[in-house]
């Protein structure tokens, strides 16, 4: 791993905080929000001190195992992001809340996963364990363990609650959170604590109006982390993306030097590859996994991602850079792309490079409906999309090299055609003297179609007569 790929401690905290409030269907800000609100109840009841940090991070982090078991929850609820949602805000129906009696096994891949990511950052001992025991209750009918009061550890019942203040003052209003607080005192958490996050449950959330700058600004100590954790995690929410992220990264950096990007350059476009697929997160696992074309309000969550990846990264220092670039990763030259409709003119050479990537790992990788297509395979395919005006030519080129283990870029083999497969089939016929019943024949089609075909190909070759077309096609390389 070199250097770029890491980042600093508290973005990499950020990040996960935002991809875990995606997932669970929440503003991006709920689990910052939730941190803000467990220090001032852990200074009230235990004045300043480490501890404090502490629960600051376990509130940021507690969701951050919830990618691991999304697919549970999409099996569980029909859909892990909402399901999840109505979870948190007391919402779900008859049905969800029965579903949720056999959710246990989620509660253990959840925190376990949510331990580790701790253990992997150097957080200390008490984050840890706060994490891996986040769902734990007063009354011992928490998950995962069914641990009961005194062995809960402290700060989970501290995140627990401003986490519930958090959302269901939003959603209900404060007088009913307080309400289900109080209801679930000595059951989900300890009577006094309850007690004391009510007395100033208005005034802390009136604090949360004020934009604390410290948010978003790099903290002291930490060091830096890997920011390939922060792939591996989102690609989590799906088991057939398991390293799409830490892969796509790798063949962007030696495409990269094929291509001659600057050092620069090639850093924030490999960045962009880790963390592209936040915005991921905010799209159910059912969408994901559906077979054939998507109805158009799932395709238009899918259009989100990019936007939702692009507005995360604004927020970390560290990442707006690649934020920026990753939330073209799904734009094409021809402007047919997602979410903004850019065009060549506006795409970068690190922006087509990973576009081109992207689309490569995706043709190269098992599907659910789909085995993975072969090297020559997705050779052609990707080829044929630039060809048809929405990738860089020289882009794809240097990502089938690097794939390939090339140690140069075979730019000779570009197909910048702007026919189809079909049109450069026919006017190869043509051009040797075929009539167009006789290319019918051949290709069994109608002389009807043939000669739709021929009236396109003139019509893009700027030609009005097959020698034309043919010295045409010819001089520019294509036949």
């Amino acid at each position: 791993m070199v250097e770029s790929d890491y980042i600093g401690l508290e973005g990499a905290i950020l990040a996960l905080s935002m991809v875990g409030d995606l997932s669970m269907g929440q503003p991006l800000d709920q689990s910052r929000r939730t941190a803000r609100l467990v220090q001032l109840l852990a200074q009230s009841c235990n004045g300043v001190g480490e501890h404090t940090e502490g629960a600051r991070q376990v509130a940021l982090l507690r969701w951050s195992g919830c990618t691991a078991n999304a697919e549970g929850f999409d099996r569980l609820l029909g859909d892990d992001v909402e399901g999840r949602n109505a979870m948190l805000s007391q919402t779900l129906g008859a049905a969800g809340l029965r579903a949720m009696r056999k959710s246990a096994p989620l509660a253990v891949v959840h925190c376990e996963v949510s331990g580790d990511i701790a253990h992997t950052l150097g957080l200390s001992a008490p984050v840890e364990q706060g994490l891996r025991h986040v769902f734990e209750q007063f009354d011992g009918e928490g998950k995962p363990f069914g641990l009961r009061h005194p062995e809960v550890p402290e700060v989970v019942y501290q995140v627990m609650l401003a986490g519930d203040l958090e959302i269901l003052s939003r959603v209900h209003g404060l007088d009913a959170a307080l309400k289900w607080i109080a209801s679930k005192a000595n059951r989900r958490y300890p009577a006094s604590l309850a007690a004391e996050l009510s007395r100033h449950a208005r005034d802390w959330l009136e604090a949360l109006r004020i934009p604390e700058a410290s948010d978003s600004e790099p903290r002291e100590g930490g060091g830096k982390v890997p920011l390939t954790l922060v792939g591996d995690v989102i690609d989590l929410k799906l088991p057939w993306l398991a390293g799409y992220s830490r892969r796509s990264a790798e063949l962007i950096r030696e495409a990269a030097r094929l291509w001659g990007l600057s050092e620069l350059s090639t850093e924030q476009a490999a960045k962009a590859a880790l963390i592209h697929g936040i915005g991921r997160a905010a799209v159910p696992n059912r969408i994901w996994n559906t077979t054939g074309a998507l109805l158009d309000g799932d395709f238009e969550q899918v259009r989100l991602v990019p936007y939702w990846t692009s507005r995360s990264c604004s927020q970390i220092p560290e990442l707006v850079v690649p934020g920026r670039l990753a939330g073209n990763a799904y734009e094409r030259l021809d402007g047919s792309g997602y979410f903004r409709e850019l065009e060549s003119d506006v795409l970068k050479p690190e922006h087509r490079l990973l576009a081109a990537a992207l689309v490569w790992q995706a043709l190269r990788s098992e599907r659910p409906w789909r085995p993975a297509f072969n090297d020559g395979d997705a050779e052609r395919l990707l080829l044929k999309e630039a060809g048809q005006g929405r990738f860089d030519p020289q882009a794809c080129q240097a990502v089938i090299a690097a794939a390939r283990g090339e140690s140069v870029v075979a730019l000779g083999k570009v197909n910048s055609s702007p026919l189809t497969e079909r049109e450069t089939q026919i006017l190869h016929r043509i051009s040797i003297g075929e009539s167009n019943k006789e290319v019918a024949r051949q290709l069994g089609i109608s002389p009807s179609t043939v000669r739709t075909h021929v009236e396109s190909v003139f019509r893009k070759l700027q030609c009005t007569t097959r020698a034309a077309a043919t010295l045409k096609a010819l001089t520019m390389g294509f036949m």
